[in-house]
């Protein structure tokens, strides 16, 4: 990454990674001293496109903040299904679990590009989070979030249409993601109809049919791998099930 020198494996910290690491929740309210305490304490690593951070169920020693490249976390369900809990960006963290204990991962993260990201082993966040207890409260609230987000999740595949949740799941994804084009607003990440489907608890038959259908109206436009949002207003008309 331009601008950042390693000695060994640990950071020699630059303004631009600073910049991007300091983004993450999880630092917010601390001083900026504070903030530079604790990324220098990260040690960087690099994971190559298709390859994996962790995988489910492996001990959980590392979390991580993403520099650059793009990761999705899955998780294979006793059925052998996989499910896409979510996927992540530069400055936007993972693996937190890490700092409540013994625990494994309960999910697998795979980099869908080539990859840099800060870590830290669970001795020194715990360290960390003795020294600065505003980094506990924060994890916390992560943790919080996460949680939240998993509950409205179930609740949208126990009481809405398909439709409705494979708008509510490109919406998500567009807030994320979004980049502005001449066709709308890309969704930037390599996007399959059955990464779509494993996201909205659907299928790949729903998804393509469905994605056929805000095509030909005008509200989507796909590529390979790509979707982009012509018009997102109809989408949040979609995912809020109201009726024209």
């Amino acid at each position: 990454m331009r601008g950042r020198r390693v000695i060994g494996d640990m950071a020699v910290l630059t303004p631009d990674v600073y910049e991007v690491v300091s983004r993450y929740s999880l630092l917010e309210g601390l001083l900026p001293d504070e903030c530079r305490d604790f990324v220098a304490h990260g040690r960087f690593r690099q994971v190559q496109q298709g390859a994996y951070f962790f995988h489910q169920d492996e001990p959980a020693d590392l979390f991580y903040i993403l520099i650059s490249g793009q990761v999705k976390l899955t998780q294979l369900t006793p059925d052998g299904h996989q499910v896409i809990l979510h996927y992540f960006g530069p400055g936007e963290g993972f693996g937190i679990i890490v700092v409540l204990g013994q625990m494994a991962y309960p999910a697998s993260a795979y980099a869908l590009e080539d990859c840099t990201a800060l870590s830290w082993d669970r001795e020194t966040t715990q360290e960390l989070m003795r020294k600065y207890p505003d980094i506990a409260l924060n994890g916390m609230e992560i943790v919080a979030q996460r949680f939240a987000m998993l509950q409205k999740r179930y609740q949208e595949l126990a009481t809405q249409r398909v439709e409705q949740r494979v708008a509510l799941t490109l919406l998500r994804l567009v807030r994320q993601f979004g980049k502005r084009t001449e066709d709308g607003v890309l969704i930037d990440i390599a996007l399959s109809r059955q990464d779509l489907g494993e996201m909205a608890g659907t299928n790949l038959y729903n998804v393509s049919r469905i994605l056929r259908k805000w095509e030909k109206a005008g509200i989507v436009c796909i590529g390979r791998q790509q979707v982009a949002l012509c018009q997102p207003h109809e989408l949040v008309v979609i995912a809020e099930g109201i009726s024209r």
